[in-house]
Protein backbone atom coordinates (compact mmCIF):
# COMPACT_ATOMS: atom_id res chain seq x y z
CA UNK A 1 0.00 0.00 0.00
CA UNK A 2 3.06 2.26 -0.03
CA UNK A 3 3.08 4.91 -2.79
CA UNK A 4 6.22 5.91 -4.66
CA UNK A 5 5.67 9.01 -6.78
CA UNK A 6 6.95 9.00 -10.34
CA UNK A 7 5.93 12.53 -11.31
CA UNK A 8 3.72 15.29 -9.89
CA UNK A 9 1.91 17.96 -11.89
CA UNK A 10 2.87 20.97 -9.77
CA UNK A 11 1.50 23.43 -12.31
CA UNK A 12 -2.00 21.98 -11.84
CA UNK A 13 -2.06 23.19 -8.24
CA UNK A 14 -1.19 26.69 -9.45
CA UNK A 15 -3.67 26.85 -12.35
CA UNK A 16 -6.61 24.96 -10.86
CA UNK A 17 -8.58 24.65 -7.67
CA UNK A 18 -8.77 20.94 -6.82
CA UNK A 19 -12.25 19.86 -5.75
CA UNK A 20 -12.10 16.04 -5.66
CA UNK A 21 -9.41 13.41 -6.22
CA UNK A 22 -9.70 9.96 -7.81
CA UNK A 23 -7.32 7.09 -8.57
CA UNK A 24 -7.20 5.37 -11.95
CA UNK A 25 -5.09 2.68 -13.54
CA UNK A 26 -3.50 3.27 -16.92
CA UNK A 27 -3.12 1.00 -19.96
CA UNK A 28 0.49 1.09 -21.15
CA UNK A 29 2.65 -0.76 -23.66
CA UNK A 30 5.97 -2.36 -22.67
CA UNK A 31 8.38 0.39 -23.69
CA UNK A 32 6.19 3.00 -21.96
CA UNK A 33 6.52 1.16 -18.66
CA UNK A 34 10.31 1.10 -19.04
CA UNK A 35 10.41 4.85 -19.81
CA UNK A 36 8.18 5.58 -16.81
CA UNK A 37 10.46 3.53 -14.56
CA UNK A 38 13.33 5.71 -15.84
CA UNK A 39 11.28 8.83 -14.91
CA UNK A 40 10.88 10.11 -18.49
CA UNK A 41 7.29 11.35 -18.24
CA UNK A 42 5.64 14.81 -18.31
CA UNK A 43 2.15 15.68 -17.04
CA UNK A 44 2.35 19.46 -17.49
CA UNK A 45 -0.32 20.04 -20.17
CA UNK A 46 -2.18 16.76 -19.77
CA UNK A 47 -5.97 16.52 -19.40
CA UNK A 48 -8.63 13.81 -19.41
CA UNK A 49 -11.73 13.38 -21.53
CA UNK A 50 -14.64 10.98 -21.30
CA UNK A 51 -15.74 9.56 -24.65
CA UNK A 52 -19.30 8.67 -25.67
CA UNK A 53 -18.78 4.98 -24.82
CA UNK A 54 -17.78 5.88 -21.21
CA UNK A 55 -14.05 5.45 -21.76
CA UNK A 56 -11.66 7.72 -19.89
CA UNK A 57 -8.74 8.94 -22.04
CA UNK A 58 -5.60 10.84 -21.05
CA UNK A 59 -4.44 13.38 -23.65
CA UNK A 60 -1.13 15.24 -24.07
CA UNK A 61 0.80 13.23 -21.49
CA UNK A 62 4.31 12.82 -22.85
CA UNK A 63 6.29 9.65 -22.23
CA UNK A 64 9.71 9.88 -23.88
CA UNK A 65 10.76 7.00 -26.14
CA UNK A 66 12.66 4.22 -24.43
CA UNK A 67 16.31 4.83 -25.31
CA UNK A 68 17.14 1.13 -25.58
CA UNK A 69 13.97 0.34 -27.55
CA UNK A 70 13.82 -0.93 -31.10
CA UNK A 71 11.54 -0.22 -34.09
CA UNK A 72 8.53 -1.18 -31.94
CA UNK A 73 9.02 1.76 -29.58
CA UNK A 74 5.83 3.63 -28.53
CA UNK A 75 4.57 7.00 -29.83
CA UNK A 76 5.27 9.77 -27.33
CA UNK A 77 2.00 11.66 -27.83
CA UNK A 78 -0.57 8.86 -28.12
CA UNK A 79 -3.85 8.97 -26.21
CA UNK A 80 -3.75 6.58 -23.25
CA UNK A 81 -6.73 4.78 -21.74
CA UNK A 82 -7.37 5.22 -18.03
CA UNK A 83 -8.96 2.34 -16.16
CA UNK A 84 -11.86 3.00 -13.79
CA UNK A 85 -15.19 1.35 -13.03
CA UNK A 86 -18.06 2.50 -15.21
CA UNK A 87 -19.99 3.81 -12.16
CA UNK A 88 -17.06 6.08 -11.30
CA UNK A 89 -16.76 7.31 -14.89
CA UNK A 90 -20.48 8.15 -15.02
CA UNK A 91 -20.10 10.04 -11.72
CA UNK A 92 -17.13 11.96 -13.16
CA UNK A 93 -19.05 12.71 -16.36
CA UNK A 94 -21.90 14.30 -14.41
CA UNK A 95 -19.41 16.51 -12.54
CA UNK A 96 -17.45 17.51 -15.65
CA UNK A 97 -20.64 18.59 -17.43
CA UNK A 98 -20.94 21.38 -14.85
CA UNK A 99 -19.68 24.70 -16.12
CA UNK A 100 -15.97 25.31 -15.66
CA UNK A 101 -14.98 21.88 -14.30
CA UNK A 102 -12.35 19.67 -15.91
CA UNK A 103 -10.37 16.49 -15.23
CA UNK A 104 -6.64 17.01 -14.67
CA UNK A 105 -4.02 14.39 -13.76
CA UNK A 106 -2.20 15.48 -10.58
CA UNK A 107 0.40 12.75 -10.27
CA UNK A 108 1.59 9.31 -11.29
CA UNK A 109 2.79 6.81 -8.73
CA UNK A 110 3.34 3.12 -8.08
CA UNK A 111 0.90 1.20 -5.94
CA UNK A 112 1.75 -2.45 -5.39
CA UNK A 113 4.00 -2.42 -8.46
CA UNK A 114 1.35 -0.95 -10.78
CA UNK A 115 1.36 2.54 -12.27
CA UNK A 116 -1.59 4.63 -11.08
CA UNK A 117 -2.74 8.13 -12.05
CA UNK A 118 -4.25 10.52 -9.52
CA UNK A 119 -7.03 12.49 -11.23
CA UNK A 120 -8.80 15.54 -9.90
CA UNK A 121 -12.01 17.34 -10.74
CA UNK A 122 -10.74 20.92 -10.98
CA UNK A 123 -12.00 24.42 -11.51
CA UNK A 124 -9.74 26.92 -13.27
CA UNK A 125 -8.35 29.75 -11.16
CA UNK A 126 -8.65 33.35 -12.26
CA UNK A 127 -5.55 35.51 -12.49
CA UNK A 128 -6.32 37.35 -9.26
CA UNK A 129 -6.72 34.00 -7.43
CA UNK A 130 -3.26 32.94 -8.64
CA UNK A 131 -1.76 36.24 -7.48
CA UNK A 132 -3.42 35.91 -4.07
CA UNK A 133 -2.05 32.36 -3.67
CA UNK A 134 1.47 33.53 -4.55
CA UNK A 135 1.25 36.44 -2.11
CA UNK A 136 -0.02 34.15 0.65
CA UNK A 137 2.85 31.71 0.04
CA UNK A 138 5.41 34.53 0.11
CA UNK A 139 3.92 35.91 3.35
CA UNK A 140 4.15 32.47 5.00
CA UNK A 141 7.78 32.19 3.89
CA UNK A 142 8.58 35.62 5.37
CA UNK A 143 6.91 34.68 8.68
CA UNK A 144 8.93 31.45 8.86
CA UNK A 145 12.14 33.39 8.20
CA UNK A 146 11.32 35.94 10.89
CA UNK A 147 10.52 33.25 13.45
CA UNK A 148 13.69 31.30 12.56
CA UNK A 149 15.93 34.39 12.90
CA UNK A 150 14.23 35.32 16.21
CA UNK A 151 15.26 32.01 17.84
Amino acid sequence: MKQKYIVKNRKAWHNYQVLEKYEAGIALVGTEVKSIRAGKVKLVDAYCQISDDYQLDLHQMEISPYEFGNIHNHKTDRVRRLLMHKKEIVKLLSKVKEKGLTLIPLSMYYRNGRVKVELAVCKGKKLYDKRAALKERDDKREIKRAVKSFH
